[in-house]
């Protein structure tokens, strides 16, 4: 077996699910001679400006660091080719990246995605496998190319997504994967061992980014969608219901085999019937308060069995 030489990697990533690939990267045998990542953005009460989790990581490493807010301009450009990388490995980036940087590494550009190509393409794989109620996803490892991840496929890892699993949870888990992986997909490919496929269009789905306006809870929906949405919906934009003008956000639930008028409380432990089933809401937050369980909730809003909500 041919062993691989010793790579000079770009590493492009922005939020925490990136962090565990470069993590595995900054340990493994090959140099890191870049990280490029997303802007450092306004956060917190204070809008103070907050450099992304791949920045801070790469820092504490003292690794170079490249925040351009967009990669057309030619300087961004050559600045890029100027790095003489011979692969960019790139996680949830957040930038088009034209095509002088996608041929300017001799190995070209490996995307990490949240899914199992072609299911999900796009920008919010893991929320949209939750919310679709799909068995499984996964890691995919593709050869980047000018499309929305339409690039020829060079490893996939399935993931079972349990039934209680909650957005940051499956994040959390895929994350893992890509770590313990990487290492060995650039060996593969600086090697030979890998032959891209091409992807097929057949069973493409596309994860349309996540919209603020989301996470309002329907009641006609079934209890199973609901659990869903809001497991699929957290932390961000979260999933609410609401009472009197107040937005009340639904951290967590769980689904009853009980029936009633859609939209109806049917107990005093803030359960709450759904066009099939329902549902018990276990932990809800309202505006600039503390989470608290569903009965304590009830008591505060003075709602009772047979309210409408």
């Amino acid at each position: 077996m041919v062993a691989a030489s010793r790579l000079k990697i770009v590493f492009m990533g922005t939020p925490e699910f990136a962090t565990w690939a470069l993590g595995a990267l900054i340990d493994g045998p090959h140099e890191i001679v870049a990280v490029y990542s997303q802007p450092p953005r306004p956060q917190g009460r204070g809008m103070k400006l907050t450099a992304s989790p791949v920045q801070q990581q790469a820092e504490k490493y003292d690794l170079p660091v490249y925040t351009p807010t967009s990669l057309k301009p030619a300087a961004a450009q050559a600045e890029f080719t100027a790095r003489n990388a011979d692969i960019a490995v790139v996680a949830a980036y957040g930038l088009i990246l034209p095509k002088a940087i996608l041929d300017a590494p001799r190995l070209g550009c490996v995307n990490i995605h949240a899914s199992l190509l072609p299911r999900w393409r796009g920008a919010a794989p893991i929320q949209r496998a939750i919310l679709a109620g799909d068995a499984q996803t996964g890691i995919t490892f593709m050869q980047m190319n000018a499309g929305l991840d339409t690039g020829a496929i060079l490893k996939t890892y399935p993931r079972i997504i349990e039934n209680d699993m909650t957005a940051p949870k499956l994040q959390t888990a895929l994350a893992q994967i890509s770590a313990r992986e990487i290492n060995q997909l650039l060996d593969d490919l600086a090697t030979g061992r890998i032959a891209p496929l091409p992807q097929p269009e057949d069973g493409a789905t596309y994860a349309d980014k996540l919209r603020k306006d989301e996470g309002q809870i329907d009641w006609q929906k079934s209890a199973n969608d609901i659990d869903r949405m809001v497991r699929a919906l957290n932390p961000w934009p979260g999933a609410w219901l609401e009472h009197h003008s107040e937005r009340i956000k639904i951290l967590s639930v769980e689904t009853i085999q009980e029936s009633g008028t859609p939209g109806t409380l049917i107990d005093d432990q803030f359960t709450v019937a759904c066009r099939t089933n329902a549902v018990r809401l276990l932990k809800l937050q309202r505006p600039g308060k503390s989470p608290v369980d569903g009965s304590t909730l009830m008591r505060t809003l003075k709602l009772k069995a047979h309210d409408a909500l």
